[in-house]
């Protein structure tokens, strides 16, 4: 991950390197040259001289800030440009119509990779553009120092690979402690990210003191986690800080010695003085290094894991037949408690399910819309098995409306209008009219089917009235609504609905049943609900028993006489 990461931004990263070098050299002549000023002018009272190499010490300052300033705007643009990348990827795997990505992941802990992690692995450019500039920086100091005395030089040539070591070794805790910093504080926005999702529901049942109490030992944890890594930060540096002293201290003890000797000159002396404290920036710029190369290995583990998430269902080589008739066919189906479930779905027919226990609805609509593929039998599509489509293209045919289906940021009707246009991803594929052929619902039809319209009124601005996200400033009946009008407009060849209507009174329930039906005229629809209002506008109905099987098929009002289970799901 890292490998790919600078790989990309390599020509931002070899263009930071060689200016931030540039930038350290300069830094290490400064004292190079008030040395030989010392020497060559001042000791000399050489006003000529004096001048010319005061010239050359203020070009040598001037080079160096411009390439300090250029080289960070590369090293920077870099890392930027390698997390903006990153988070793309991430996005674009979560998004990825074969799923996977997201399971046992809350959508908190998502944000937080793409987020935060992605940053730290994209800042590994600028710390990698920093650790060579640094390195180049203590490789010129050394040859300085060399070329003034031999032993001064390998003082620093030999203690810098040892002060390297022991700071690589200083990092490993705090490249554990940070994964588990970074792996708290994801846990610790994935429960807020829940709760407030769930705000309402809480406030329903009295549970806020419940939430609260979960919420504040959660953030503790992340609190403790992340004072952990903090510390074990705090130590590196300054271990590494105090053994970058001791080095510098030996240079400078050693070289006053060789001054007092009479080995080098008072210029000599100055310079090897002023190259030690210009150790101390390049080697306290590599403990930083060490500390991001730490926290960006621990993050990019956290990124792999997500893009090496193996894909709920997989794309096969076949393709879907067009136009898309919509026959639906299920041989065998075993999943999620469904058990050698058998049904046929004639093209443009409306057929209602009745599933007396919901998890077999929840797996049927799994099924149909290929978020996951059946353990056993098949589910087919005018003759092909959907597990050898692509499911990005299988959802521009099959649309499934959850339950639960949440709008988007804007206003009602661009929640709607959205579906026929392809432009929110609301609708999973292209726009009206999808994989059909045939000419799209227009907008305002599926919102007068969805009741919709009829609800307007209500609304400060009507159709314009402003959506938050994820719909909260709407009511439940409301959400349902739009959301059922944004599948209506998506107009594809099969739509399955799931209980749309669980939140609307009984005369609007079935103003919606009669609209479904005349909309979705000669398109295959699968309503999967209790309600005997959208159930006695079908053509017929499926009951699944409590084992998972179909126990009937006939007219909602035959079922209602002959069965007593049948009763109970639908009349209760």
């Amino acid at each position: 991950m890292l490998r790919a990461a600078v790989g990309e931004q390599r020509r931002g990263v070899a263009v930071g390197a060689l200016l931030g070098s540039g930038h350290q050299v300069g830094e290490a002549l400064v004292p190079v040259l008030i040395g030989v000023v010392i020497d060559r002018a001042v000791a000399g009272t050489d006003a000529g001289a004096l001048a010319r190499w005061l010239v050359v010490l203020a070009v040598v300052y001037a080079a160096l800030a411009l390439s300090f300033r250029f080289g960070a705007w590369s090293g920077e643009r870099a890392a930027v440009r390698a997390d903006h990348d990153l988070r793309v990827a991430l996005v674009r795997r979560v998004l990825e119509p074969g799923g996977g990505a997201e399971e046992g992941r809350l959508p908190g802990a998502l944000a937080n990779i793409t987020t935060e992690d992605a940053r730290r692995v994209g800042a590994v450019n600028m710390a990698l553009m920093l650790g060579i500039s640094a390195l180049t920086g203590i490789l010129v100091c050394s040859v300085a120092l060399l070329r003034t005395s031999v032993p001064l030089g390998l003082v620093v040539l030999l203690g810098t690979p040892v002060l390297l070591w022991l700071g690589h070794l200083l990092s490993k805790p705090l490249e554990s402690r940070s994964e588990a910093e970074q792996e708290r504080a994801a846990h610790a926005s994935a429960v807020a990210a829940d709760l407030v999702s769930g705000l309402r529901v809480l406030k329903g049942i009295g549970g806020e003191s419940a939430a609260l109490d979960r919420y504040r030992a959660t953030s503790r944890d992340s609190l403790r986690a992340t004072l952990r890594a903090t510390r074990a930060q705090a130590f590196q540096n300054g271990m590494v800080l105090a053994l970058t002293g001791c080095l510098i201290a030996a240079v400078a003890l050693l070289g006053g010695r060789l001054a007092a000797q009479g080995t080098i000159s008072l210029g000599q002396l100055v310079a090897a003085v002023g190259l030690t404290l210009f150790l101390l920036g390049p080697l306290e710029l590599l403990a930083s290094v060490n500390a991001e190369m730490a926290q960006g290995r621990a993050s990019a583990n956290r990124v792999a894991e997500v893009l090496a998430t193996p894909y709920a269902v997989r794309a096969g080589g076949a393709t879907l037949p067009r136009p898309v008739r919509g026959a639906v066919r299920l041989r065998g189906l075993r999943h999620g408690g469904l058990d050698g479930v058998d049904l046929d779905v004639e093209p443009g027919e409306l057929m209602g399910v009745v599933a007396t226990d919901p998890a077999h609805a929840a797996a049927l609509l799994r099924c149909l819309g290929r978020h996951t593929d059946p353990e056993e039998g098949d589910v087919e599509l005018d003759g092909v098995p959907l597990r050898e489509l692509d499911p990005g293209e299988l959802r521009t045919a099959v649309l499934v409306a959850e339950h639960d289906a949440d709008l988007f940021e804007g206003t009602v009707r661009g929640n709607v209008a959205g579906a026929a246009d392809g432009t929110d991803g609301a609708s999973g594929g292209p726009g009206a009219g999808g994989a059909s052929g045939r000419p799209g619902v227009e907008i305002d039809a599926a919102m007068e089917a969805a009741g919709v319209t009829q609800d307007l009124g209500a609304l400060p601005h009507g159709e314009r009235t402003a959506v938050t996200e994820r719909g909260r400033s709407l009511s439940g009946g409301q959400r349902q609504r739009v959301a059922l009008a944004r599948a209506l407009a998506a107009d594809r060849p099969v739509l399955v609905v799931h209980d749309p209507t669980t939140a609307v009174d009984a005369v609007t329930e079935a103003r919606i049943a009669t609209g479904i039906r005349h909309v979705r005229k000669g398109r295959t629809t699968v309503l999967v609900t209790t309600s005997p209002a959208l159930l006695a506008v079908t053509d017929r109905v499926v009951l699944l028993d409590d084992g998972g099987r179909v126990a009937d098929t006939a007219p909602h009002a035959d079922l209602v006489r002959r069965h007593e289970t049948y009763r109970a799901a639908v009349l209760a």
